[in-house]
């Protein structure tokens, strides 16, 4: 692409490039903060009935004697009920008599354990007992508002420019956000909290986006992978506010306050030069092409930007006359069917396994805060994991690697003894490490199994199923309120399965990429070996197949690192590239 050779007259990653993207990676903090939030929000603490005769004040603990005469067993836990109390008049005389009631009373009213949380959501709404669902409806609502925000805030920003639209996600996130803080019940709660979720796509991935669009291709794998270590830095600050903050009302809206730092941005933040160029205003895109070559004290040749203005006129020509692809192409054909089927279970596992982990650290025992932040420190060494692997292992190898270790992991905590707690978060912790890998890895390994031609739909449905997988992940952390290793035991039984499905699927490391439908039909159904010059490898004849904080398509292409292709030839890593890069936000 011209363009792409405009950024290596820039310096790739300059003075200009670098400053930016700094300033781009810090909005991804705050993101982290609204997305995690929900862990201290939403905490259940522990909790029991309110006897009739203890006042509103009344303190959680009761005298084990106390217990047996005023709760009932729970059949499923083995523990006391929660959600019941005897039905007795609780005079002195029955506290000495010793004898339990017959007849039990459901609860209206709960007392708290106020030790480890002292105010959420939980404990002023009552979410507990056959309320329970409620917290985990108010976490899927959110991860609902992503998902719309994804695909509304995807389409503005390609319509109207990443710049306003990154701004305008900004406002309403503060807005939306401080009255998340003050609503007086649930349903304002929830309502403003999904509309938080879906600014978290306006503000991180249209500012992913523009940060990419402007790093040169041989650093956009780093770049990349440190901007989602800015979320990770984000996560783990999340417990630092929840440390000192300890009202859930005056939580949410000091994590909210930062984002308006970010609105003097402004100022200093440009729109997406390949964005101007993609519609049609390749005049405003020159202007800023020579104001980052001013900073980076460098000088781009006026043949080079010829060639982008040449470039942009043949590419709208192209656009008008070409045929939009449809979802329904993948299902027509059995073998790009079979892998995109395989592909998007294995984003929906994904999502499912790494939302689910990092919202179910406060049912994990111990200290729920460390919990959290350990949680959110393992995924820097797996990003760290992906720089040097990625382009080294295959993707194949690193994908079904991770989730069958993930999966091992969180099912092995099946045979902890519930008195070895710390041996439990643990494994749940290194299970949350893989998933982070090979989450990662997903987005490349989906990007290149693809045909071209209907790349971009494809991986927009990929990302839909992600997000189905953090819709449900709430629910299934709720099943820990009756068996507290269920949740991992379901989280990694996906993995598992997910990881050896994921052998079916094709590797890509060092192939030539399928551009067309026919191409996408047939990758795969011969093995091949990697070494070889021209396609990447030597065909082998056999059958059978080999084998979800995101990415832009120019990045997913680039982790690639293909063979360069002869002068005027485009192989399938660049066409993604070029054809991505506008509509990179509708995939998200």
């Amino acid at each position: 692409m011209a363009y792409d050779d405009i950024l290596q007259y820039l310096g790739g990653f300059g003075r200009y490039q670098r400053r930016i993207y700094v300033l781009l990676c810090l909005p991804a903090i705050s993101c982290a903060f609204h997305k995690l939030a929900g862990v201290f929000l939403l905490a259940a603490p522990d909790y029991r009935c309110r006897l009739p005769y203890e006042l509103e004040n009344a303190s959680y603990p009761l005298p084990t004697e106390r217990l047996t005469l005023a709760y009932p067993i729970d059949t499923l836990t083995g523990k006391f009920s929660t959600c019941n109390y005897l039905d007795a008049n609780f005079t002195d005389d029955y506290w000495a008599g010793g004898t339990p009631a017959a007849g039990v009373r459901a609860c209206h009213q709960w007392v708290y354990d106020r030790s480890k949380f002292e105010s959420s959501t939980v404990t002023e709404w009552d979410m507990v007992c056959d309320r329970s669902w409620l917290r985990a409806s108010a976490d899927s609502l959110f991860m609902v508002g992503v998902m719309l925000g994804s695909i509304g805030f995807g389409y503005l920003s390609d319509k109207y420019g990443r710049k306003p639209i990154f701004f305008a996600s900004l406002v309403l996130q503060v807005i939306f956000g401080v009255l998340a803080g003050i609503a007086p019940e649930f349903f304002t709660y929830t309502l403003a909290r999904m509309v938080v979720g879906a600014t978290t796509s306006g503000v991180f991935l249209v500012a992913y986006v523009i940060a990419m669009e402007m790093v040169g291709p041989s650093d956009r794998l780093y770049a990349g992978v440190v901007c989602m270590m800015f979320f990770s830095v984000g996560y783990m600050l999340t417990a630092g506010f929840a440390y000192f903050i300890h009202d859930w009302r005056m939580l949410q809206i000091a994590l909210t306050v930062p984002g308006i730092l970010f609105l003097c941005y402004w100022l200093f933040i440009p729109e997406s030069a390949r964005w101007l160029l993609s519609n049609g205003r390749p005049a405003e895109a020159i202007t800023l092409i020579e104001k980052v070559a001013r900073c980076n004290k460098v000088t781009v040749p006026p043949e080079a930007l010829e060639k982008l203005r040449e470039e942009d006129k043949a590419q709208q020509q192209e656009d008008t006359n070409e045929p939009k692809p449809s979802l329904l192409d993948i299902f027509k054909h059995p073998n790009l069917r079979r892998k995109a089927m395989l592909i998007f279970f294995d984003w929906f596992v994904n999502s499912l396994t790494y939302y689910g982990l990092s919202w179910n650290t406060n049912n994990l025992g111990g200290n729920p805060l460390l919990n959290f932040v350990i949680s959110g420190a393992v995924e820097i060494p797996a990003y760290s994991f992906l720089l040097v692997t990625l382009n080294r292992w295959g993707r194949r190898t690193i994908l079904c690697g991770c989730m069958i270790f993930a999966g091992t992991m969180l099912l092995t905590t099946m045979i902890v003894p519930a008195s070895q707690q710390w041996l439990i978060v643990v494994l749940a912790m290194l299970g949350k490490m893989a998933i982070t890998s090979s989450y990662g890895t997903v987005y490349v390994f989906s990007a290149e199994q693809f045909p071209t031609v209907i790349r971009n739909v494809a991986l927009g449905a990929s990302s839909t199923s992600a997000r189905v997988g953090g819709i449900l992940a709430p629910y299934f952390n709720l099943l820990g309120d009756y068996w507290q290793p269920l949740p991992l035991l379901i989280f990694g039984a996906l993995a598992f399965v997910g990881g050896v499905l994921s052998l079916l699927l094709p590797e890509t490391h060092n192939q030539k990429l399928p551009e067309t439908i026919a191409d996408g039909e047939n990758f795969g159904k011969q093995k091949t070996v990697p070494g070889e010059a021209g396609v990447g490898g030597v065909t082998v004849s056999g059958g059978g197949a080999d084998r979800d904080v995101e990415r832009t398509a120019e990045e997913l292409q680039v982790l690639r690192k293909p063979e360069p292709a002869a002068e005027g030839e485009e192989d399938g890593a660049s066409g993604a590239l070029k054809e991505g890069g506008e509509n990179a936000m509708q995939k998200y």
